[in-house]
C-alpha cells in the first residue's frame, strides 16, 4: 500500500451532496440478479459484481472518481464482471440468487453491507466468493479483481495474495505509528472468564503503510475521535509480528496468527470488541474522521444491543444540520 499518493487518501468523509452516479458500462438491470449473472456468463466474463451505495457518500465518490477512472482498472473491471448498483436505502424489488425477493434496504441490511461501497462478488454459479467493505486504494482495488478473476480466491486467502505480490516490510524500515492511547505489552485482552468494563480496539497495522500514516495524520489526530477512544481500551498490533498476545477469547496467539485467524488482508484494520469478547463490528478499508467516529459512537453505546446492524443504527440518528 506504499507509495499511494496522499490525495487518493485525504478526502471529506463527512456526508455532502453527492448524487448517484455511475459509469455507462454499469448493467442496467431490473435486479434479478439470477438473470444479471446469467447475462454476464452468456458474455464470457467471471461473475458478477454487486456494487452497495448510497447518496452523500464520499467513499463511494472516492471508488468512482479515482479507482475507476483509471482506464486501465475500468477496462479490466468491465472485460471480467458485469457490475449491479444497489441503493442501501432504496425501495426497488431485488430477487436474489435463491429466487428471494425483498427491497433494496432489506437486502443491504441482510447482507450486513454497514459501508459503502460495499461490493459482493459472486461466481458462475451464484456463489458469494469475496466481499469488499469500503474504500480501498487502487492498488489494492486492482489486486482485488484480479483475486476474483483469476481464481486465487480458489486456492488462497486474499490476505496471502497480497502478502505475495507485495511482502510486507518487517524490520528495516519505519517502525509504527506510536499513539499515547494505545496500551503498552503484555497484550492480555482476555475477557472469557470476566468481562472487561470498557470495549476493545485492535488496531492491526504494519510497517511501511501509507494508509496508515494518514490515519494517523488525520482522524487520530482529531480531538472528538481522541475523546471517543479514551472510553476504550485501545491496542495496536504489527499484522505480520511475532508480538505475544492472550486474544479476547483467552487464547494465546502471535498478532500475525491472529491477524491471519481474522482474515485481516488491509492494514489499518479496526477490530471492535465488545465487553465479554464478541467481535461487533470491524474496519478494514480506507477511513476518514466521520466514519471513525460514527463506528467508535455505535460501539460506545452499544448500538447493536437490539440486533441493529452498523447501518440501521445509523440509520436512525438525526441528520447532520
Amino acid at each position: 500500500m506504499a507509495g499511494e499518493a496522499p490525495d487518493l487518501l485525504s478526502f471529506d468523509d463527512a456526508p455532502r451532496d453527492r448524487e448517484l452516479h455511475h459509469p455507462p458500462w454499469f448493467k442496467l438491470s431490473f435486479l434479478d440478479l439470477r438473470e444479471d449473472l446469467g447475462d454476464a456468463i452468456a458474455g464470457g466474463k467471471r461473475g458478477l459484481m454487486v456494487y452497495f451505495e448510497q447518496e452523500n457518500c464520499g467513499y463511494c465518490k472516492a471508488l468512482l472518481e479515482i479507482n475507476l477512472a483509471q482506464p486501465e482498472i475500468a477496462r479490466y473491471a468491465r472485460t471480467h464482471f458485469d457490475v449491479v448498483a444497489i441503493d442501501i436505502w432504496g425501495d426497488r424489488e431485488v430477487t436474489d440468487m435463491a429466487g428471494r425477493t425483498l427491497s433494496e434496504r432489506q437486502y443491504a441490511v441482510r447482507e450486513r453491507t454497514n459501508f459503502t461501497p460495499s461490493i459482493i462478488f459472486y461466481d458462475a454459479s451464484g456463489i458469494e466468493v469475496f466481499r469488499l467493505r469500503g474504500y480501498y486504494p487502487p492498488y489494492t482495488f486492482r489486486a482485488a479483481l484480479e483475486f476474483i478473476a483469476d481464481r486465487h480466491h480458489e486456492r488462497e486467502s486474499f490476505r496471502d495474495y497480497l502478502a505475495r505480490a507485495d511482502p510486507p516490510a518487517k524490520f528495516d524500515r519505519a517502525d509504527l505509528n506510536n499513539e499515547a492511547f494505545f496500551a503498552p505489552p503484555p497484550y492480555a485482552l482476555d475477557r472469557s472468564r470476566l468481562p472487561a468494563d470498557r470495549p476493545l480496539a485492535v488496531f492491526f497495522e504494519q510497517r511501511d503503510c501509507h494508509s496508515c500514516d494518514v490515519l494517523h495524520s488525520e482522524p487520530l489526530a482529531d480531538e472528538e475521535t481522541r475523546r471517543l477512544l479514551s472510553a476504550m481500551e485501545v491496542v495496536q498490533l504489527d499484522m505480520w509480528s511475532d508480538t505475544p498476545v492472550v486474544a479476547p477469547d483467552g487464547v494465546s496467539r502471535t498478532a500475525a496468527q491472529w491477524a491471519a485467524e481474522l482474515d485481516v488482508f488491509f492494514a489499518p484494520t479496526i477490530v471492535f470488541f465488545d465487553e465479554t469478547g464478541v467481535e461487533r463490528i470491524r474496519i478494514d478499508s480506507v477511513v476518514r474522521m466521520y466514519r471513525l467516529a460514527r463506528v467508535l459512537e455505535y460501539v460506545i453505546e452499544h448500538g447493536y444491543a437490539d440486533g441493529l446492524t452498523y447501518q440501521q443504527w445509523h440509520g436512525r440518528r438525526p441528520a447532520l444540520p
